[in-house]
Order: C-alpha cells, then sequence, then structure tokens
C-alpha cells in the first residue's frame, strides 16, 4: 500500500513538473493583430521640438534615458511615466500642455522600453522603483513633484502610490490606469491591445512561488504594435517586466494604502478598459480619490487630444490645491 502510494506521487509529481516545463516552453504570447485606435494617432501626432534624451544613473550602473522639458518659474514638476510598449515620445504633446501650464516636466523612457536597457526586460520585480528612487535623487525635479502615469504608467504610478516609496512624490494622477485583469475596469485582452501567454504566465508565477526565477527572462504578454512600430517600441514583456510595471497582485490593498492627493482620469470612450468601473474601483481607498470620465476621449487620445490635455492640466491644479501647496 506504501509503495502504491508513493508511486502515485510519484507520478503525479513528474506529471506536474512536466505540465508546468510545456507551459514554460510551449506557453508564450503570439502577436495579436494590429490595434489601429493604438496606432494610427501616434503616426500623425506632431513630435516637432521634442527634447533630445538626458540621461541617469540606475544603482546598477545603467544609464536610463528621460526628456526634460524646462520652464522658468515652475509651479512645480510633472514626472511622466507612458504606457505599454511605448517610450518618452508618445508622451509628448502631454508634456508640452503642461509646460505651457507652468510646469516643469520630466518624461521618462522606463526600463526597457525606448533608449532605457534592454526592450522588454528588467532584472528583477521592484528594479522599477529602485530606478524611479534614483532618478529622483540624482535630478531633483522642482517641488511639488507629481508622478503622472498613463496607461500601464498608470498602473505602476499606483503601485507606487499604494507602496513603500510613496512619498517620492507628492501628488499622484493616474490616466486610464491598468488596475488588474481582475479588476471590474479590465476589458478581456484590453479590447485587443494585448495577448498574454496565461500558460507561461502561471507557470512562471508558480515557479516563482517556489523560489525559481531563472525562466523570468521569458516573454509573457504581447501588443498589438503594426509592423512600423515593432520596430521602434517595445513588442513584448519579460515576466519580471510584465510584474513589475503594474499595481502588485492585491490592487484593492494597494488603493487603501494611498495616502498623497491622487486623481484618475479616463476616457468616456476608452476602448482597453470599462470607463464607468473606475469609480467603483477606487471607491475602496482611504481617502478620496476623484475619478473623472473625460468626454469624447478614448484610451490614446487621453494623452492627445485638446480636451484631455486641457483636463489633464486642471487635474494638476487641483492636486496642488489639495495639499495646500499653491505658489
Amino acid at each position: 500500500m506504501k509503495k502504491r502510494l508513493l508511486a502515485t506521487l510519484a507520478i503525479v509529481v513528474v506529471f506536474f513538473a512536466g505540465a508546468l516545463a510545456l507551459a514554460v516552453v510551449l506557453g508564450g504570447p503570439s502577436a495579436p493583430s494590429a490595434m489601429a485606435s493604438a496606432n494610427n494617432p501616434f503616426e500623425a501626432a506632431d513630435f516637432s521640438g521634442l527634447p533630445e534624451l538626458s540621461t541617469y544613473s540606475a544603482r546598477d550602473g545603467a544609464r536610463l534615458a528621460f526628456r526634460r522639458y524646462d520652464v522658468a518659474n515652475s509651479k512645480g514638476s510633472a514626472v511622466l511615466l507612458h504606457g505599454s510598449s511605448a517610450d518618452s515620445r508618445s508622451m509628448h504633446l502631454m508634456a508640452l500642455a503642461l509646460l505651457d501650464a507652468g510646469y516643469e516636466v520630466h518624461a521618462l523612457d522606463v526600463r526597457g522600453h525606448g533608449a532605457s536597457g534592454t526592450k522588454g526586460h528588467v532584472a528583477y520585480v521592484g528594479q522599477l522603483e529602485d530606478d524611479l528612487q534614483d532618478f529622483m535623487e540624482q535630478v531633483q525635479p522642482a517641488g511639488p513633484v507629481t508622478l503622472v502615469g498613463f496607461s500601464s504608467g498608470g498602473g505602476f504610478a499606483l503601485r507606487v502610490a499604494g507602496g513603500e516609496h510613496a512619498t517620492l512624490f507628492d501628488h499622484y494622477l493616474l490616466l486610464a490606469p491598468f488596475v488588474s485583469h481582475e479588476a471590474p475596469t479590465y476589458r478581456s485582452g484590453s479590447g485587443g491591445w494585448v495577448d498574454v501567454g496565461m500558460p507561461r504566465y502561471v507557470a512562471l508565477a508558480i515557479l516563482n512561488q517556489m523560489g525559481v526565477e531563472r525562466f523570468n527572462h521569458l516573454p509573457v504578454v504581447s501588443y498589438a504594435l503594426n509592423e512600423q512600430a515593432r520596430l521602434s517600441l517595445t513588442p513584448e514583456y519579460s515576466f519580471n517586466l510584465a510584474e513589475n510595471y503594474r499595481p502588485q497582485a492585491d490592487y484593492a490593498a494597494v488603493i487603501r494604502a494611498i495616502e498623497q492627493p491622487t486623481q484618475v482620469l479616463v476616457g468616456a470612450q476608452d476602448e482597453m478598459f470599462y470607463p464607468a468601473q473606475f469609480s467603483e474601483v477606487f471607491a475602496g481607498a482611504e481617502k478620496t480619490v476623484p475619478v473623472t470620465l473625460v468626454e469624447s476621449a478614448n484610451h490614446v487620445g487621453l494623452t492627445l487630444m485638446p480636451s484631455a490635455l486641457a483636463a489633464v492640466t486642471a487635474a494638476m491644479s487641483e492636486l496642488r490645491e489639495s495639499d495646500g501647496e499653491v505658489r
């Protein structure tokens, strides 16, 4: 009886290990068909006047890139985090709008994107927070400083706002933030923007819980870029980057932990998320987090449309007023 039990256990272990191995090897993402609403608007955007890249030194010695927009007698600063697969160029029109409103702006190429590190990769989950801390210590943007994140960048900004590094910034502005694939805001596949290699993702998550991280460099998410965009942007994320450039798994706890003044803006016509559900999700915060729907704006339009950019600058002003920092 004991031998039979041991034999059965051995078979189960071998089967489980084999299933994990197959999921890791064969369960990766496929490239989804190009999503017009995510690609086409940037083809028509005016990137004239785009600042040259500056760099700062991360603690691992890497030189990470950002674009600086300077203004005399600033009202404070905005640090901009781009969306998934993108880089600092995608935030150019928003940076100009904030510059015109009197803010100093720094638009980051988050590690794994643009000119910062190897595209699609970070060395460990938590490296992006380390990079952000290094940026703030070295560049020292004029205060008060607002972290402004769009889409996945908004999810990462939420991660920071509800985490141990929250006091790096005075305020947070989340633009159509990715909250979680389990949140009511999430459309399946982000409305066609992403393909997640779920078998590999789940297998790597299990392996990480067992202390095995050697496969975390493998891609688990692919984005619906057109062929031209795939050449210059970041078409896939490794497990480490996908886990880091988003909120922690318990998103509700992250939201409850928000202390700094925070606002959320979402396009009323957002096709990647469910706009009407954001108020419900952020109602769980201990402190009030206003959620504003921007009429006529879709997902990418939130960073490009004049009416959306006006809403962003208005939210920045309200955030400054909320903590008595108006000068």
